[in-house]
């Protein structure tokens, strides 16, 4: 069965976007298969901001893959590209997962993820946590958030001083 996968960068002090949601702290190492990590992923899963940011930058976007923007707010008729989903829940969740045929790239805000934990639907966080210290910004997971088991399955450090950490979320929360 596909895997829900958190999959962020974020600094040493817990931030995983500056306090303008700037992301140009983000080291891009050259160790580090980007086009083999995305690969991995059929499916992406965004908050609202992620997708906004995303569609304001006009970056090369997910082409090919679904993706499914979680918001309450946006439209679906104005965005034809996506699937918007109004709720996290097991219920909105499963359909996702069980047309996946690949991973499934948990890709939005501490706040995304915050409601995903908190639905039981994750099962992997991963977090490159890159070498500065940002002393302000949008953390990993805001609160209030409930305490979560992790369990370590995989690590390792880059020449660049980013370390990558994988953990599989124990079930019951």
């Amino acid at each position: 069965m596909p895997r829900i996968r958190y999959s962020v960068a974020m600094s040493l002090d817990g931030y995983i976007a500056g306090p303008n949601g700037e992301a140009d702290w983000i080291i891009m190492d050259p160790d580090i298969d980007f086009a083999g990590l995305f690969a991995q992923f059929d499916t992406f899963l965004l908050g609202r901001r992620t997708f906004e940011a995303m569609a304001a930058a006009k970056g090369p976007g997910l082409s090919g893959a679904r993706t499914f923007v979680f918001s309450r707010s946006l439209q679906p008729r104005d965005h034809p590209g996506v699937s918007i989903v109004a709720e996290v829940s097991p219920a909105t969740v499963a359909p996702i997962r069980a047309q996946a045929r690949k991973d499934i790239w948990l890709f939005g805000g501490g706040g995304l993820f915050r409601s995903f934990l908190e639905a039981g639907v994750v099962d992997t966080v991963e977090v490159a946590i890159i070498p500065v210290l940002l002393g302000s910004g949008l953390p990993l997971l805001p609160s209030p958030a409930h305490r979560a088991r992790l369990e370590l399955t995989g690590h390792r450090v880059y020449r660049t001083g980013i370390v990558s950490v994988q953990y599989t979320v124990s079930r019951p929360l």
